[in-house]
């Protein structure tokens, strides 16, 4: 089998749903995948959209996942931190998840969520490290990366 990331509220390739943007509830949509590699430590999570104005813009961080995790459910990031998990600052200056919301008419907009497994069961980073600083710092530690692509629009 192949590492995987799927999510229920959306297919790769298609449509995220109004509740996962910032338009709507601004929830982070639940995510699931399979397959992981042999010698995963932890995963990192990082939420990137390619086609804003500016160039790539981060939307979502998380980061020293257990390795025996397979779910993030909805809302990981919303109400009170129940867990350990590192949170990166977002491009819009958060430390959660800030779902899509591309300029009016700029066309349509996909959002990559990169699950990577990694070989260290931390990433010793500040509370105030930036997104790309997650990558950063993992990517010498990256086993595998699942993708899961969704879409969004606004006119």
């Amino acid at each position: 089998m192949t590492f995987a990331l799927r999510s229920p509220a959306f297919a790769d390739g298609e449509r995220i749903p109004q509740r996962y943007s910032r338009d709507g509830e601004n929830l982070s949509p639940p995510l699931q995948w399979q397959d992981a590699p042999a010698g995963v430590k932890s995963f990192a999570l990082v939420v990137e959209d390619p086609d804003a104005p500016s160039g790539t813009f981060r939307h979502w961080a998380v980061y020293d996942i257990d390795a025996q995790r397979d779910i993030l459910a909805e809302g990981t990031t919303a109400g009170a931190k129940t867990e350990s998990l590192g949170h990166g600052i977002n491009d819009f200056g958060n430390p959660h998840y800030d779902g899509p919301q591309p300029p009016p008419g700029h066309g349509l907009h996909h959002y990559h969520f990169k699950l990577l497994a990694l070989d260290v069961e931390t990433l010793h980073l500040d509370r105030k490290a930036p997104v790309d600083e997650v990558m950063k710092r993992a990517q010498p530690h990256i086993l595998e990366q699942a993708e899961l692509v969704g879409t969004f629009e606004r006119n």
